[in-house]
């Protein structure tokens, strides 16, 4: 599927990625063609094999980590469950290893975290841990559905050097689906264009982006924003200034359903 230590883009314009194969495949859902991972076709694999791949050799990061995470289950629980699964960790010996992988993914005080649940931690920090759970088990392909986006412009940059860094340091494959073409053309080593389902062009990033070559490709790097935008007039002083801002609110009272005069306060505006 890809090779290890190389970052491979899917430039997924269109829905309908397979690559939800390797992890889970609705009921009723009978995918043609190949899934081949080191040389192995996942598709005619037995759901103990499968077992055995999913959440072990190739891992996954999801786009919503809020939605992915169990909010009813702490940090320590939800990846110490992946360590007894495949590595047949103890409770002792999984909480010494995700001390190590909170550390990893550069989460402050992993002792603290711990004992959170998703709710109490912002949203870099809950795709850290996500980040911490797809790596718990050293994979040798980690896939990145749209991982930054749910979050905003400076997290995002952040998560995007931290997978960059994991994936040098660990020597891992990592296969990033995403829609930005900046992204794209700053961490990608080989692109694949996706659309309606299939492959349409595969090539290394430099020259997808230089010598596009299907229709399709070409498009979408046409589309692309160009220059700067127009300058806007300053059409500030059409809009009123008032000098003097009063605002009125109840006392406490009010909660004991007395009657009160409003409290007012008044602020002079300059």
């Amino acid at each position: 599927m890809c090779c290890t230590g190389r970052r491979i883009r899917f430039w997924k314009i269109s829905n309908g990625l397979v690559s939800s194969a390797v992890t889970a495949l609705p009921a009723g859902e009978h995918p043609q063609g190949q899934i081949l991972f080191q040389g192995e076709d996942l598709l005619q694999a037995s759901e103990s094999k499968i077992r055995a791949i999913r959440g072990n050799r190739i891992s996954m990061i999801f786009q919503e980590p809020m939605t992915s995470l169990n909010p009813l289950h702490c940090v320590e629980k939800q990846i110490g469950e992946t360590l007894q699964l495949h590595a047949g960790m103890n409770r002792k010996q999984a909480r010494v290893r995700i001390l190590e992988l909170l550390e990893l993914v550069g989460i402050p005080e992993p002792e603290k975290r711990l004992k959170q649940y998703p709710h109490e931690l912002s949203g870099g920090l809950r795709q850290r841990v996500m980040i911490a759970m797809a790596l718990a088990n050293e994979p040798q392909l980690l896939i990145a559905d749209e991982p930054t986006t749910a979050l905003d412009v400076t997290i995002q940059q952040q998560i995007l050097e931290l997978l960059k860094s994991l994936q040098q340091k660990l020597n891992m494959a990592v296969l990033l689906i995403t829609h930005d073409l900046n992204i794209v053309r700053r961490y990608a080593n080989r692109v694949c264009v996706m659309h309606q389902g299939r492959q349409v062009e595969s090539s290394p990033c430099q020259v997808l982006f230089e010598q596009p070559q299907h229709p399709y490709t070409r498009k979408l790097l046409d589309a692309e924003p160009a220059g700067r935008p127009a300058d806007v007039a300053d059409i500030t002083h059409r809009y009123w200034k008032p000098s003097l801002l009063t605002s009125g609110f109840p006392s406490i009272a009010a909660y004991l359903n007395v009657s009160v005069d409003i409290i007012k306060r008044s602020m002079i505006l300059t």
